[in-house]
């Protein structure tokens, strides 16, 4: 399937050649994602206040963005051309969008982020920009002309809403079809209009900032500071300026403020947390009224388990991050866990050992797992 996607490239190729390189066309890369989600249930999806949307428009040279949950008369409303409504985190409400988010799997998931998904009208687009990250762009419905531009100039429209380059110079073009896919690596400038009523789905992968990575940690470290000893001065001398900041005091923060230090294994549960933290909006459910833990094991066992769609987990080692925690896991346990991992389901029959049992099971009292509801048995 990957070669499919990538019109015929390796895995190793499509890396070597065109990750964070140059751009890939891929013509009928995904066609059976074309019925990926209509535009009345795009319009639903927009509806919950669950769920991130925006619409983004323009009149004449201004453009404006509004944010959901949006009602069905806002919608109803919208003139029939000129702007594009944009949900994010399909993936999580709609199991087709999950799984065309694995198609990528072979990018780690570590940074994948999330499918989105616009809807256009004749005309419809955000203006041309550039993302600081990689994207695959697969049509899903109707038509839709993608310039794209390798230009060194990236100067926006000041005072925009939206990061709208000021000057854009098309260097290349086409017109995507239902199943037809273009790859782009980061700060190529592109610019997608819609020509009839389209969809579009976007599969974006995370690439943060080192500022936000820098501090996102040190708030990480704040939590787990223990700092020692309180300052004392007993050897304080008269000081002519008393405003000023004495050269003794600087030495002595200096050195107690030397004691915070990290280590590898800190920037790994940092990672681990920070990469599988659930977005603001994101919320679980624990089921309502839960097995106990022997029924649970026993009904895992005979149908298997998946993760919710909302779920994120990784791991390294024998410790599994899920959902922004982090979990030390047994020797026993770890290849299931990180099966489930890597396969996001595990199909029955399972031999869970008394310790994986136990992460299950708090992850199912807690929604972020599920027992495989593709077969059913009494209990």
């Amino acid at each position: 399937m990957t070669q499919k996607i990538l019109v015929g490239l390796s895995v190793r190729a499509f890396l070597r050649r065109h990750w964070q390189k140059k751009p890939l066309l891929a013509r009928r890369a995904l066609p059976h994602y074309a019925k990926l989600v209509t535009r009345d249930a795009l319009f639903a999806l927009a509806a919950r206040d669950d769920v991130q949307s925006r619409i983004v428009s323009r009149t004449r040279n201004r453009w404006q963005v509004a944010h959901g949950p949006f009602s069905k008369r806002e919608l109803a409303r919208l003139p029939a051309r000129g702007w594009t409504l944009l949900v994010q985190g399909i993936n999580q409400m709609l199991p087709a969008a999950q799984a065309l988010l694995l198609e990528f799997a072979f990018i780690p998931y570590a940074r994948l982020d999330d499918v989105m998904v616009s809807y256009a009208p004749p005309g419809g687009g955000v203006g041309p920009h550039f993302d600081s990250y990689d994207v695959f762009l697969l049509q899903l419905a109707g038509t839709r002309r993608w310039r794209i531009s390798s230009q060194r100039d990236l100067a926006l429209i000041e005072n925009a809403p939206i990061k709208v380059l000021r000057d854009f110079h098309p260097e290349r073009e086409w017109l995507l079809a239902p199943g037809d896919m273009l790859y782009l690596p980061p700060r190529i400038a592109h610019d997608g209009i819609a020509i009839d009523h389209c969809l579009t789905a976007s599969v974006g992968f995370r690439a943060p900032g080192a500022q936000e990575l820098g501090a996102r940690f040190l708030e990480f470290l704040q939590d787990e500071l223990a700092l020692k000893g309180i300052y004392r001065d007993p050897e304080l001398q008269v000081q002519h300026h008393p405003a000023r900041i004495g050269g003794g005091m600087l030495q002595k923060v200096r050195r107690m403020l030397g004691q915070i230090d990290w280590r590898a294994s800190d920037i790994l549960r940092f990672l681990g947390q920070y990469l599988t933290e659930p977005k603001p909006h994101v919320f679980f459910t624990p089921p309502a009224r839960p097995l106990t833990a022997a029924a649970f094991a026993r009904r895992a066992a005979r149908l298997g388990l998946q993760l919710d769609l909302k779920t994120q987990m990784l791991f390294r080692g024998r410790q599994v991050f899920i959902n922004g925690e982090r979990c030390q896991v047994g020797r026993a346990a770890t290849p299931l866990l990180a099966r489930l991992a890597d396969r996001r389901r595990i199909a029955a029959p399972l031999a869970l050992d008394a310790e994986a049992a136990h992460w299950l099971y708090q992850w199912y009292r807690a929604g972020y797992i599920e027992l495989d509801t593709r077969e059913r048995v009494s209990e």
